[in-house]
């Protein structure tokens, strides 16, 4: 890939530890602080009730249009690094509690998987918490190999897990 060429991406952000919508917020605008990444556009925030284990406090949900220079996996990485910034431990505990969690969820046309990364992210057409903000921001947007974000989003039940819109 061109390192000089934009190319659109969907990031879904998700916190429910240590002031959660100040996590998402802040997490969004360190995607934002790169010379490789601008944020075009911000869902509104999301309550919503956890996917893992249901002893753990309600993520904070969000997701972000942007444009990078990065290729697929570098953008990953970088993610992955404003992650630990924010203090992320991966833990053992599949879909446990996080500080922050930014899901890569498409890159363009890309369609990929491998042990690194998998686009688009597995999991969208059944996570209300990703397709309502993200119907909020682009919903004529297709999903590689799916279809467009609001039909996918018409496909879901906003009370599973329950859903909050918190506005901002």
């Amino acid at each position: 890939m061109n390192a000089a060429t934009w190319h659109p991406a969907y990031i879904g952000v998700g916190s429910n530890l240590d002031e959660p919508v100040e996590k998402v917020k802040s997490g969004i605008d360190d995607i934002g602080r790169s010379d490789d990444c601008v944020v075009v556009l911000r869902s509104s925030l999301y309550r919503s009730k956890p996917m893992g284990p249901a002893d753990q406090p309600d993520f904070v949900n969000a997701v972000v249009a942007l444009l990078t220079r990065l290729p697929p996996q570098e953008l990953l990485r970088r993610l992955q690094a404003i992650e630990n910034e924010h203090g992320r431990e991966r833990g053992a505990v599949r879909w446990g509690p996080r500080t922050l969690d930014l899901d890569l969820l498409s890159y363009g046309a890309v369609i990929t998987s491998s042990d690194e990364l998998e686009l688009p992210h597995p999991g969208i057409a059944e996570r209300n918490f990703v397709l309502l903000p993200w119907q909020e921001i682009a919903p004529h947007y297709h999903v590689p190999g799916l279809a467009t974000v609001a039909k996918l989003a018409g496909g879901i039940s906003d009370a599973d897990p329950l859903l909050e819109r918190l506005g901002a």
